[in-house]
């Protein structure tokens, strides 16, 4: 059974007793959130006032996707952006043999970040320039966080469900609209599960996506 209880995650040390993370992937994820102060200076990574609640609404918030899919070790993060969740996971299964993160972006700016931040911390993680649906990577799981509604993720996420992947896609309280549109389009089988971060957020879970209607 999926928890339903949020665990309070309000500093470092709330997020390593949620997460259960080593003393140096909690390092690392200092390590990140620097970069992103940092680099938010230059260009718009993440919204300014989110650093402040950096360990829940960023590092927690992608974490938890790591209790939905534990055996999982080959993840690929459509649209990164600023490289969440595909980061935070990286980091957090930096130690796992086997594991990896491929990091999808289309914009040259936010994949030097990205490449920065790869190289700098040392992580299983490959950044990917490319548009999400013009590649095709064999993966357990394919995510996405605040990338585009429902209907245009399933599009993005074919490939790689194609190929034997299941989809975990971070969303928010309109969940059920963006379904309800998808399913217009999409031939597909989904569970909505709730967020550990935020009584407002769902994770949508994509295990079958059949052809577009």
């Amino acid at each position: 059974m999926v928890e339903t209880t949020l665990p309070e995650v309000n500093d470092s040390a709330g997020f390593q007793a949620a997460s259960g993370c080593s003393d140096q992937a909690l390092a690392d994820l200092e390590s990140y959130r620097s970069y992103l102060a940092d680099w938010n200076q230059r260009m718009n990574l993440i919204g300014p006032a989110t650093l402040d609640i950096y360990w829940n609404r960023h590092a927690w918030d992608s974490a938890q996707l790591l209790r939905l899919a534990p055996d999982a070790l080959t993840w690929a993060d459509l649209g990164t952006g600023a490289g969440l969740p595909g980061i935070v996971l990286a980091i957090l299964g930096k130690d796992r043999p086997g594991f990896h993160v491929h990091l999808v972006e289309s914009m040259a700016k936010r994949c030097r970040f990205l490449t920065e931040v790869v190289t700098g911390l040392q992580l299983p993680a490959t950044v990917h320039q490319s548009r999400a649906e013009d590649l095709s990577l064999a993966v357990d799981i394919v995510t996405a966080r605040a990338c585009a509604p429902l209907s245009r993720l399933l599009g993005y996420g074919r490939p790689y469900l194609r190929l034997g992947a299941d989809a975990l896609f971070l969303k928010g309280q309109d969940v059920g609209a963006e379904l309800e549109d998808a399913a217009k389009s999409w031939d597909f089988e989904a569970d909505v599960l709730p967020s550990l971060s935020d009584v407002r957020g769902q994770i949508v879970r994509v295990r079958r996506l059949g052809r577009g209607r």
